[in-house]
């Protein structure tokens, strides 16, 4: 269960961190505010760059948390800069790396309770990382690498992978 989640999420979010370098880049380039990338977003019923960014996060750090049996690190959801979008994914990164690996190992069959839509869910640990926490985490990471790509920062398939 370790190695089926930790190296993905660390994988992802060191890249989703030089992804958002890239981006302050571009904007420092091309002057432009670098609100308008953090506040962008591919459709008007999505959310926004920043609040993808804080979702995945949210799934990485819960994902260690729950597998664990710790509880889940609460962040404050008020980035609105790249160093604090960064500093952000740096926290969780540094959470991540503090869960030793037997602490997640063997969670298979943990029992796993999610409130969602206001009901609560139950999950095995397995079911948990591989139908919920991995696929909503890639869904946030592609998502804000999408809103950046779309809005012309030069990043390719390399940018995302590592």
């Amino acid at each position: 269960m370790y190695q089926a989640s930790v190296p993905a999420f660390l994988q992802t979010l060191n890249s989703l961190s030089a992804i958002l370098d890239k981006a302050a880049e571009h904007c420092r380039t091309r002057s432009i505010e670098p609100s308008e990338l953090i506040n962008a977003r591919l459709a008007p019923d999505m959310f926004p760059l920043s609040r993808q960014v804080q979702i995945a996060t949210d799934h990485a750090k819960g994902a260690a948390a729950r597998l664990s049996g710790r509880e889940v690190p609460k962040f404050e959801d008020t980035e609105s800069t790249f160093d604090e979008l960064k500093a952000r994914i740096a926290k969780t990164i540094d959470f991540i790396k503090s869960v030793p690996a037997n602490a997640i190992d063997g969670s298979e069959e943990r029992e796993i309770t999610l409130t969602i839509a206001g009901q609560p869910k139950a999950f095995t640990g397995q079911r948990y990382l591989v139908h919920s926490a991995l696929p909503n985490f890639y869904f946030h990471a592609t998502t804000a690498y999408d809103i950046l790509r779309h809005n012309g920062v030069e990043l390719g398939k390399r940018d995302f992978m590592g």
